[in-house]
């Protein structure tokens, strides 16, 4: 499932899944264009290390995703896009009743808004080119819900919805456009929040895992964001080319229930 040739553009990715993906994207040989809010040093090396580890061009570009006017200036920015990733989001948990506003516009800004003007800057390169794939990442949590987390479910099911929109607009071209919905995925953000919640319910790491974290995913084990990077790159291959409007959830069983 060779990618050679393809320009891929993945939001938020500078670590974790949108990290992961990227990954794996620039394995199967795609240039990529890596993205955050952040415009560090680190952020440069992480690219250039890519580029040296693949052999494919890596590019870093700042944007920051809560600002529709940096969204399409990333797409303009990485010059081509044969490869879309919306993977950039934010989580805060809380009642509705006291959700706070700014949280509340910043998550749909970041975690729905930033797919449609992304999107939008990028379908016109990809019809240009006459062949594109646009990925975004859902969630669980946008074919399901769970309490206190409102704005985040309603933003991933807005995906899943414009996902499906997108494949239809396309649908009589070489673009497809997919849900990738991961469960609980093992990266740093997760690891950092094992002990803490250990100490919370006065249990060993392993038993906060299995019993609160993976509480709803039935395999008891963390998707890893290599799988979740190896399910984008299925879905941008050939063998994926009749496949487009749906979601593909990655989550250990958890949306069977």
């Amino acid at each position: 499932m060779t990618l050679s040739g393809k320009t891929a553009v993945i939001t938020g990715s500078n670590s974790g899944i949108g990290l992961g993906v990227a990954r794996e994207l620039a394995r199967a040989g795609a240039n990529v264009v890596l993205n955050s809010f952040t415009d560090r040093d680190e952020d440069h090396k992480l690219a250039a290390d890519m580029e040296a580890e693949f052999g494919v061009v890596v590019r870093y570009i700042a944007a920051d995703m809560s600002k529709g006017e940096d969204c399409r200036a990333l797409i303009e920015k990485a010059g081509a896009c044969d490869i879309l990733v919306n993977n950039a989001g934010i989580q805060h948990v809380s009642p509705i009743e006291d959700f706070p506003t700014v949280k509340w516009d910043a998550i749909i800004a970041i975690n729905m808004s930033s797919a449609f003007h992304t999107t939008a800057a990028a379908l016109p390169m990809m019809r240009k080119a006459g062949w594109g794939r646009v990925v975004n990442i859902a969630s669980a949590h946008g074919l399901t819900a769970s309490p206190y987390k409102g704005a985040y479910v309603a933003a991933k099911h807005g995906v899943v919805g414009f996902t499906k929109v997108t494949a239809l607009e396309t649908a009589k071209e070489d673009i497809t456009c997919n849900a990738i919905c991961p469960g609980y995925v093992h990266t740093p953000l997760v690891d950092a929040q094992i002990p803490d919640t250990a100490k919370k319910y006065n249990m060993t790491e392993e038993e906060a895992i299995e019993k609160v974290i993976l509480e709803r995913q039935p395999s008891k084990q963390f998707a890893t964001v290599e799988q979740i990077g190896g399910t984008a790159v299925f879905l941008c291959s050939d063998a994926a080319a009749q496949i487009t409007g749906t979601t593909i959830s990655v989550d250990g069983g958890w949306t069977a229930l």
